[in-house]
């Protein structure tokens, strides 16, 4: 990336491509596109693909990340929650909708099952997925990036399920407020999820 083999808003080639090019296997591929995208390189792009969008990353505001505390990241990704919200409101499409069904009923399931680390996982995708629905993808970005950050306290911190358990319902509400396109009230139930944490 960083020597400029792929131009900018160049799409880099399908899995498969690249699994025969590398000589990996799709876990690989999947996780190298992943870190990519949290280092700011790439933009994944549901049902489009996999772009490439800078040839430094985000290395400053990753470096910046890793140096502060879990207080700071937490209230920069507080704020950029409710403006997330609040763009996803307006923006969102039927496909986000049913994607972020799909995600929370994972999540419940994780959490009914004990199974924390999925949970976290799955949890921390659909915030992510709400951010890229917001129709801005300099907001989208910066989330996920904060989210890389967030996703690791939450394995420092949490030991079982029973946060998520407790927040389901407030998680499947926020998209109920998200698809009937209220901000007001979608922000005001981020506030609560945000309490229970």
């Amino acid at each position: 990336m960083k020597k400029g083999a792929l131009p900018l808003n160049e799409k880099l080639p399908a899995e498969p491509e690249l699994m025969i090019f590398y000589g990996v296997g799709r876990s690989s591929i999947r996780e190298a596109i992943k870190i990519l995208s949290q280092s700011g390189f790439v933009s994944v792009q549901q049902g489009l693909g996999t772009f490439v969008i800078s040839r430094s990353g985000n290395d400053e505001l990753s470096n910046k990340l890793q140096e502060a505390d879990f207080a700071e990241v937490y209230q920069v990704r507080k704020v950029l929650e409710f403006e997330i919200i609040a763009k996803a409101c307006q923006f969102r499409t039927a496909k986000d909708i049913t994607l972020l069904r799909e995600r929370v009923a994972e999540r419940g399931l994780y959490a009914q099952e004990g199974e924390l680390r999925k949970c976290i996982h799955s949890d921390i995708a659909y915030h992510t997925l709400i951010a890229e629905s917001c129709g801005n993808s300099i907001l989208a970005q910066l989330y996920k990036t904060l989210s890389v950050y967030v996703e690791k306290f939450f394995d420092d911190v949490y030991t079982d399920t029973i946060p998520f358990i407790d927040s389901q319902d407030l998680h499947i509400e926020l998209i109920d407020q998200i698809e009937a396109q209220d901000a007001e009230k979608a922000v005001e139930v981020v506030r609560k999820i945000i309490g229970n944490l």
